[in-house]
């Protein structure tokens, strides 16, 4: 597999652990001290650590792909787990915003080299 590939899955992969520190985060935030409590431990952690994965994956790819990408997997998994974890829901505008990322997302990667 090609380097930008590999770089690619790693990103996504990191996108997602980031949002399973959302998911701590949020819970950590319903609390009555919210930074002192192991959600917010392990959601902090998790921030962390795919920090530290961006920065590997950084030499391999546009900091704009990155950027988008990374966003785009998290606006996705994020309007999923509101829904299924905490019972939100998306406004017709807000789902705009996410078609657009989306689309933006494919205008990066038809021009990435």
């Amino acid at each position: 597999m090609k380097s930008h590939v590999i770089a690619i899955l790693i990103t996504i992969l990191l996108a997602l652990a980031a949002v399973v520190g959302d998911y701590f985060l949020k819970v950590a935030s319903s609390s009555k001290s919210p930074f002192i409590n192991w959600s917010f431990v392990v959601g902090l952690l998790i921030y962390s650590l795919s920090a530290f994965g961006l920065v590997l994956v950084m030499p391999h790819l546009k900091l704009a792909y990155i950027g988008v990408l990374y966003c785009l997997t998290m606006v996705l998994c994020l309007c999923l787990l509101g829904t299924f974890f905490f019972n939100e829901s998306l406004r017709p505008k807000e789902w705009l915003g996410v078609g657009l990322a989306i689309i933006s997302l494919m205008l990066l990667s038809s021009r990435m080299a």
